[in-house]
Parts: structure tokens; C-alpha cells; sequence
């Protein structure tokens, strides 16, 4: 059984909604958060990535700026940017992208469904990168980013999604990258309503945001043992997220480049390659059609490969990924890359970059192109519920879930 909660949230005054509303921080870095900036000073970066609004060359992690995300996060409030709810709220927020449309609710997820394992993950996490967004939250005393998660469908939900997206909206505009996003508040009377429909559903799964969900329960975990008397119903027990049903989501493609053969010359990397695959050269652009399904650029020339017949193991969910194969029967044993994380000689793009950048960037800086089939939400839940951790880089969503539409105060 799952535990979501309606929250208290500071939102914006919808007339500043499209400006304030920004992409997650972890989308851009800070020379390009720093040009959205410059463009629009209300964007929600300020608080996200503090570090635009000092000198070129300040420490993203200095104490200074932490503060400085607190500041301006408040002033959103002092300025009559921000309005806070009376009273504890649910809200739909639907975004639409070209064909891709997805609907969600906007609340609190536990911190004991997450500690518990009802809260489900599929990826690892880096200290350095959690330890950044602990101290954010804990010195804005908020989350100010949702994280993005997802559920297997509910009847109940559906309905009432149905029946607020026939309303008139509380947002509705157009984002960065053509997104309309589209928010509507949920009557406080159905508050209990779609607390019932999610106490119904057993498990809920991180799409994205593993790093932000692991630091909201750590800053959690620091306030209750700043406050050993608490009870569970202090707001620091829940953090911000928006659910989904799996059925709605769409996982883009991830791409690999590599840097060079590793050292093969054109006949032996063939020969290699056809030992694993079925090659078939392509006039186009080869997106693949359906799982074990390849394609390759090399040397301006597009190749469609398709793996033979036995070669996955299909009983394992992580072995049997396009993404844990193509490392697996390629990239180590050809090419040589041990540890994607880490080895420079392998880069990553997402589907949203188009095929286009993968030859784009093998006429730049780097030699050999292989583009994927998404990984399904199946499969990334059929890994979440036995426990297992997805390869680097298996999912890409799309669109992002933005940051500043709610605001969610841990005290």
C-alpha cells in the first residue's frame, strides 16, 4: 500500500506561472542555466542553481550559494510572485509534447515507503551528487524540484483525471522544447478520494530523480533525528512528487558514441561484429523497431544489426536490456570500455537529440554511433521489483518535469 498525502504548497500566482516555471537543474549547466537567466530574471534557476546570480567561476557548492537558493526562493513569496495554499491540496499537471501526453498527480510520497522498498528503484546514486541536493533542500527547508514517479493503473485515478482535465485549468502554457503544461487544483473534498486510490496500489517506481528522492529521505532522516519526538505527520516525513501511470509514460532512446574501434581495423571489427549480429546496411538513419534491434553509423554509412537468435538471456530482466547486451557482447569485449561511468572514450545522447546529433558528433569528435530501442516501463519495473539495478544510461524521459510550479516546505 502506497501513502500519499495533499500538501500545503507555494505555487505561483498563475500570471508569473510560465516564467517561473524553469527545466530541472540537472538538464543544463551553469553557463547555460546562466543564459535562461539573463533572458528571464524570474526563472526558477535562481533558486535551483544559485550560482548564476554571482561572478563566472563561483563554487556551485559553497555555503554561500545554498544560502543564496534559500533567499531567493523565499523572495518569490516577499514579492507577491507566490501564493500558498490554505488548506492541503492535490493538483493534476498534465504535459503534452508533440504525440507524447502525460497526466499525473502532484502530492507527497513517504519517506517510509521509500526506506520500506514500496517506493521501488531501478538505478544506483552518486554521494557527490545526493550531497549537493541535501544541502539545497535542507537550507531552502523545502523541495523545490518533484521527483517522477510512476504506478501501475488505478480505475479510480483514471477517472478523476478524466473528469479535472474537462475543467478549466489552473496553468496552462508553453514551455521550453514546444511542452504545454496544464495544471489543475484538486478540490480539497477529494483529498481522501485519491489518498484511498493510491493506499490500493502496492508499489510506486522512481522513472526519474533517483538522486533528488535519495536526498530529500536523507534530509528527512536528519530532521528526525534533529527532532526525536516527532510523530510522523511532521511535512519532513513526505517529499514532492508527481505520479503517473506507467501506461502514460514514454522512455526515449539513449544513444552511445565511441570515441575510436578500440584499435580494430575495419575487417576485424566486422568480422567481430558479425559473430553477435545479423548487419544490414541502410540508406537512412536506422531507428530500431523492437527490441535486440540495432543501429550503427560508421564512416558516414548507416547500418541496421540485429542480434541473433540466442544470444540474450531472456529469463534475466537486467541481462536480456539492449543496453546491457550492446555492453556486454560489444563495447567490452571490442572496444574495450570495462565501466561506462567512467571510461572517457564512450558519451551518451539522448533520443530527444535526434539521429541527426549521432552523426553530427561522429563528423566531430568521436567515430562510431550505436542508436537503441527505448527501454519499455515493463522492463524497468520487472527490475525494480526483483531488486535489480538498470545499466548506466537505460532511460531517457521525456518531457521533463519542470521545476517552480510547486513548492513543497518541510516545516
Amino acid at each position: 500500500m502506497s501513502t500519499v498525502k495533499p500538501f500545503l504548497a507555494a505555487r505561483p500566482v498563475p500570471a508569473y506561472a510560465q516564467r517561473i516555471a524553469a527545466l530541472p537543474y540537472d538538464v543544463m549547466n551553469t553557463r547555460e542555466a546562466a543564459e535562461r537567466a539573463e533572458k528571464n530574471s524570474l526563472t526558477f534557476l535562481r533558486v535551483d542553481r544559485a550560482e548564476i546570480d554571482f561572478p563566472v567561476g563561483q563554487d556551485p557548492y559553497a555555503p554561500e550559494v545554498y544560502k543564496k537558493a534559500a533567499e531567493n526562493l523565499n523572495a518569490y513569496l516577499a514579492n507577491g510572485y507566490y501564493m500558498r495554499e490554505a488548506a492541503p491540496r492535490f493538483y493534476v499537471y498534465r504535459q503534452r509534447m508533440g504525440e507524447n501526453e502525460q497526466t499525473g498527480i502532484v502530492g507527497c510520497a513517504s519517506v517510509d515507503d521509500y526506506l520500506n522498498g514500496v517506493i521501488k528503484r531501478h538505478e544506483l546514486t552518486r554521494a557527490d551528487k545526493e550531497e549537493d541536493r541535501i544541502r539545497h533542500v535542507d537550507a531552502c527547508n523545502a523541495n523545490t524540484g518533484p521527483i517522477f514517479l510512476a504506478y501501475r493503473g488505478s480505475e479510480t485515478l483514471k477517472a478523476l483525471l478524466a473528469d479535472y482535465t474537462a475543467r478549466a485549468p489552473e496553468y496552462d502554457f508553453i514551455s521550453e522544447g514546444d511542452v504545454k503544461n496544464t495544471v489543475w487544483v484538486v478540490d480539497e473534498k477529494d483529498n481522501a478520494a485519491v489518498e484511498a486510490a493510491f493506499a490500493a496500489i502496492p508499489a510506486l517506481y522512481i522513472a526519474d530523480g533517483h538522486h533528488r528522492c535519495a536526498s530529500a529521505v536523507k534530509v528527512a532522516l536528519k530532521r528526525r533525528a534533529q527532532f526525536p519526538g516527532y510523530d510522523g505527520s511532521e511535512e519532513f516525513n513526505r517529499f514532492l512528487a508527481v505520479f503517473f501511470d506507467a501506461d502514460d509514460l514514454k522512455i526515449m532512446d539513449y544513444n552511445r558514441l565511441l570515441k575510436d574501434t578500440g584499435g580494430h581495423t575495419d575487417e576485424e571489427l566486422f568480422s567481430l561484429l558479425r559473430g553477435i549480429f545479423v548487419i544490414a546496411p541502410e540508406n537512412a538513419p536506422v531507428a530500431p523497431a523492437k527490441r535486440h534491434e540495432f543501429g550503427m553509423y560508421y564512416k558516414e554509412q548507416w547500418y541496421r544489426l540485429t542480434l541473433k537468435d540466442g544470444v540474450a538471456d531472456e529469463s534475466d530482466p537486467v541481462a536480456s536490456l539492449d543496453v546491457s547486451l550492446l555492453q556486454k557482447l560489444v563495447n567490452e569485449p571490442i572496444f574495450g570500455i570495462g565501466d561506462p561511468r567512467t571510461d572517457s572514450r564512450i558519451d551518451f545522447v539522448g533520443g530527444i537529440r535526434g539521429l541527426k546529433e549521432l552523426e553530427k558528433r561522429c563528423h566531430e569528435d568521436m567515430t562510431l554511433a550505436f542508436s537503441m530501442y527505448p527501454t519499455s516501463m515493463d522492463e524497468l519495473m520487472r527490475i525494480a521489483d526483483a531488486g535489480q539495478i538498470m545499466p548506466p544510461k537505460s532511460t531517457w524521459f521525456e518531457p521533463k518535469l519542470l521545476s517552480g510550479l510547486f513548492v513543497h516546505y518541510l516545516s
